[in-house]
């Protein structure tokens, strides 16, 4: 009988033999030359982690750096101010806000 180890992450029951047993069903193949492949065990070796777990590890943080510099935005100074002196006006709602607001109380307090 397979054993169950519970951990609670974020609130969420997660069972951790399940995902440590979880089968890789992905694979990704490409050709490199030898001197980078042998650049990479090496840098496996002296980091004592597989070849695999050591390329995985380094395509992922390159992943989620490249994904996380598409969703950032970046704004110049001149955007920057500008963006941040329309935040600042003083404007008065319109009908459409209005009619929103009350809509919204009304929700809440029921």
């Amino acid at each position: 009988m397979p054993h169950t180890v519970l951990m609670y992450i974020g609130g969420k029951e997660v069972d951790m033999a399940a995902s440590i047993t979880k089968e890789k069903e992905a694979r990704l193949n490409f050709r490199l030359r030898s001197d980078l492949k042998d650049r990479i065990e090496k840098a496996a070796s002296v980091s004592g982690k597989s070849i695999t777990d050591f390329a995985v590890a380094a395509l992922i943080d390159t992943a989620d750096e490249v994904l996380e510099r598409h969703h950032t935005a970046k704004l110049s100074n001149r955007d920057r101010d500008l963006f941040l002196a329309i935040l600042d006006r003083d404007v008065m709602p319109n009908q459409h806000l209005k009619r929103a607001a009350e809509t919204h109380r009304k929700l809440i307090s029921e």
